[in-house]
């Protein structure tokens, strides 16, 4: 495996971290991981690159190393203004190749379209976007909210590293066994009592009280100008659970000026995790473009 380094930057408040992996001076890739996930989730897609590259990926707001917000709620807009701060930080002047994966990928396809002057190309991995909510909808979702705030969220914790991985190999079985182990180490932290809890805050488990507008997705994705790399795992099943129709990923997709899209045979929807090489393989390429 690629070495990586740890830094901690003060975003907003917060005490963020950034895994690096390669040299300073290399083109710099900024990746953004999905929901319940952690930074050290794209270890294998690194390892994978044959290019140069100062690949930085951040843990989110209350994910991994990076510090909890102390709220009860986490807003979705919080994602996109800690982007903004990060790249102040990690390259104020130059644009980036600015890579997401399923959450992190709509965030980094919306900051493409709200900043399109600070991303230079944009790789979207399995970010489709949510189903379009009707209206009708925004009571119940509210009422929910304000009884998940009454309640106290919590995670399972798990005996061991070992029961953790095997939890990560029946939530996709293309993990391979020591990859799972990995990932383990990153998505768990030991506690006094020697159990393992996963390094995320209950409260991402509160539901969003603010309904997915697709329309304004849609206005923010019309106004990216860097070329967009969309790949999709050939054996995912996200737009089936999302209620995303053939016809509207089509449409979504049209939404971007400049897209390519890609489907990655052998990858469900953890595709950084079940096909890395043959991952690596087809952003570098575009890439090079």
């Amino acid at each position: 495996m690629k070495t990586s380094d740890s830094m901690f930057l003060d975003v907003r408040g917060l005490r963020y971290h950034c895994r690096c992996w390669g040299d300073a001076d290399a083109r710099k890739l900024v990746m953004l991981h999905g929901w319940m996930d952690v930074s050290a989730s794209f270890q294998f897609f690194v390892d994978a690159l044959q290019g140069r590259w100062r690949v930085i990926a951040p843990d989110w707001r209350g994910y991994g190393l990076t510090q909890w917000s102390g709220a009860d709620s986490y807003w979705f807009p919080d994602y996109l203004a800690d982007l903004d701060a990060l790249l102040g930080r990690i390259s104020p002047i130059e644009p980036v190749v600015l890579a997401g994966h399923s959450m992190g990928g709509n965030v980094a396809c919306l900051y493409a379209g709200v900043r399109p002057d600070r991303v230079a190309k944009l790789v979207n991995l399995e970010g489709t976007g949510l189903s379009a909510a009707d209206a009708s909808r925004a009571p119940r979702r509210y009422a929910q909210w304000l009884a998940e705030l009454g309640e106290t969220q919590s995670f399972r914790d798990y005996a061991s590293f070992g029961e953790l991985a095997a939890r990560l190999r029946r939530n996709n079985p293309r993990l391979a066994a020591e990859r799972a182990a990995f990932l383990a180490e990153h998505w768990g932290e030991a506690m006094p009592d020697g159990r393992v809890a996963l390094r995320s805050d209950p409260a991402h488990k509160r539901v969003n009280p603010v309904l997915y507008r697709l329309d304004e997705a849609k206005a923010c994705w019309g106004l990216v100008t860097a070329p967009v790399l969309w790949v999709e795992g050939a054996e995912s099943q996200t737009p089936g659970r999302l209620r995303i129709d053939a016809a509207d990923l089509a449409e979504r997709k049209r939404s971007f000026a400049n897209l390519t899209a890609r489907t990655l045979p052998g990858a469900g929807h953890m595709l950084h995790h079940d096909q890395p090489e043959a991952l690596a393989q087809m952003v570098e390429e575009f890439l090079r473009e």
